[in-house]
C-alpha cells in the first residue's frame, strides 16, 4: 500500500511535465518559420506563396547534412555545393522521396553561422545577403519551397536552408507512405512536424520551471 502514493505522485508528474513539453514544442519549428518569413516576404512584393513541400523540404535538410559541419563551405571563394547527382542518389532515397516524382531544383539559398538566431533574422540577416539570394528568393517561376535547419550534434554551426523547385504541387517530391522521414538533429518544414532539433540547448531550459512546479504541486498534495 506504501507504494501506492509514489506511484500516483509519479504517473501525475509524467502527465504535467508531458503538457508542458507539449505547450513548449506547439509552435517549436524554426523551418516552419523560415518559409512563413519567406512568404510573407514574397506576398509583400506582390508575389505568390509558395507551397511548402515536404519532400523537398526533407531533402533541403539532407543538402545541409552533406557540408558535414562545414561552415566555410558555405558561400565565398571557397564555397561548394553537393553534387547534382546526390539528389536523386542520396537525398532522395533518405527521404523516402520517390526518385520518379523529382522536379528541378530552380533555386538554393544556404546560410551558415556560429550562433543561434531565429527564423525571421535567419531569414533577413542570414540568407538575404547579397543581391544573388534575392533574385533567388523573388524569382517569379517558383511554385515550392522546402527548408531544413540543422546544428552539428545540437551545437554550433547553424545552417539555414532553402530550396526551391517549379515542380507540380500536387505530384512532385512524393514521398513513401505520405510521410517524409524525420531525421535528428535537424528540422523540415511542411511536415506537421513539432521540431527543436536546430536550436540551441538553452531552448530546452524552458522546461525547468514547469517540472519544478510540477514536483511541488504533487509534493503538497501527498505531504512530502
Amino acid at each position: 500500500m506504501t507504494k501506492t502514493p509514489w506511484l500516483l505522485l509519479l504517473s501525475l508528474l509524467f502527465f504535467l511535465v508531458s503538457a508542458a513539453a507539449t505547450q513548449i514544442k506547439v509552435t517549436n519549428n524554426p523551418a516552419d518559420q523560415l518559409v512563413a518569413a519567406l512568404n510573407n516576404n514574397r506576398t509583400a512584393q506582390k508575389l505568390k506563396s509558395l507551397y511548402d513541400n515536404p519532400g523537398l523540404a526533407c531533402i533541403a535538410l539532407q543538402y545541409i547534412k552533406a557540408y558535414q559541419g562545414d561552415c566555410g563551405a558555405v558561400g565565398g571563394p571557397n564555397g561548394k555545393k553537393p553534387a547534382e547527382s546526390e539528389f536523386a542518389q542520396t537525398f532522395a532515397p533518405d527521404c523516402g522521396v520517390l526518385v520518379s516524382t523529382l522536379s528541378p531544383i530552380t533555386g538554393r539559398v544556404l546560410g551558415c553561422q556560429s550562433h543561434y538566431v531565429g527564423p525571421s533574422e535567419a531569414f533577413s540577416d542570414v540568407l538575404m545577403k547579397n543581391n544573388k539570394s534575392l533574385e533567388i528568393i523573388s524569382n517569379k517561376t517558383h511554385t515550392e519551397v522546402g527548408a531544413g535547419v540543422s546544428s552539428t550534434d545540437g551545437v554550433a554551426p547553424y545552417f539555414w536552408c532553402l530550396l526551391f523547385s517549379n515542380g507540380n504541387t500536387n505530384s512532385s517530391f512524393a514521398v513513401e507512405g505520405g510521410v517524409a522521414k524525420v531525421t535528428r538533429p535537424g528540422c523540415f518544414s511542411g511536415a506537421n512536424d513539432d521540431c527543436s532539433g536546430a536550436y540551441d540547448w538553452s531552448q530546452t531550459c524552458r522546461i525547468w520551471p514547469f517540472v519544478a512546479t510540477a514536483l511541488l504541486v504533487v509534493g503538497h498534495a501527498f505531504g512530502f
